[in-house]
């Protein structure tokens, strides 16, 4: 009697403690821990991707010629090897959702936008601000002789760090005002869309100075066809999202 008693008492109290371990289904539910995944790039509210693509490798100076000029600027049509480098960034980028398609006044980024403007169905639209840093009494060529033999101007101008140490040539504050006038321009038409520009090494460095504060030249050694993203946000501030991307030309 008393061991049918106990097995009566361990039984009940079995019946319990599975009846705890059951929430009652009129108890709201738990409440899940929050989870903060890492994500894939998305552009921002409000935000412009800006592609700006260095033009390919324009043709080799002669000395004792000069390239024609545009508005003051020397305007070398592409090299063999730029045209290639044109076809692989228009391989590259014709899977891009791409809003705009922008040039400069100069004859080496149109030649370098029409892959990739045939591609996509595109006309390019010409952005004069974005043109190259005018390089002054050494344009039409001679900066390329300058710098091949190592004029003590280059040596300064590097050291300075400022494009006007060469005669006649441009300011850094009014390269910088119409680079930023021109990708801003850009910006504006394309919010929360992806434009691309193709440009120039200098546009290109300056850029990523004003979008990074850095030296002024520190982002000058961008390659020819090479690939830079550039956010402009809602706010007007600038951030790079990557820099001189050339996976295409290799």
């Amino acid at each position: 009697m008393l061991a049918a008693s106990a097995r009566c008492s361990q039984t009940w109290s079995m019946q319990r403690a599975v009846t705890a371990t059951h929430a009652d289904p009129s108890d709201p539910p738990a409440e899940r821990p929050r989870e903060y995944a890492q994500e894939a790039f998305r552009l921002p509210p409000g935000a412009t991707q800006v592609l700006l693509v260095r033009h390919g490798a324009s043709a080799p100076h002669v000395p004792g010629t000069s390239f024609p000029l545009v508005d003051g600027h020397g305007d070398p049509p592409l090299a063999p090897s730029g045209a290639e480098q044109a076809e692989r960034v228009g391989e590259r980028l014709a899977g891009e959702r791409i809003a705009g398609l922008y040039v400069t006044t100069l004859t080496r980024t149109h030649q370098t936008a029409a892959p990739l403007a045939r591609r996509i169905g595109m006309e390019p639209v010409v952005v004069s601000e974005l043109r190259e840093v005018h390089l002054g009494e050494w344009e039409g060529g001679e900066f390329r002789v300058r710098v091949a033999h190592g004029d003590p101007l280059v040596l300064q101008m590097v050291a300075e760090e400022r494009w006007d140490v060469i005669p006649g040539a441009e300011s850094p504050e009014a390269f910088g005002d119409r680079v930023r006038a021109g990708i801003t321009s850009v910006a504006e038409r394309h919010v929360g869309e992806t434009a691309v520009v193709v440009t120039h090494g200098g546009v290109i460095g300056e850029a990523c100075r004003q979008a990074t504060g850095s030296r002024a030249f520190a982002f000058t050694l961008n390659e020819n066809g090479s690939i830079t993203r550039l956010i402009v946000h809602a706010d007007g501030s600038w951030r790079v999202r990557t820099f001189n991307d050339v996976a295409h030309l290799y």
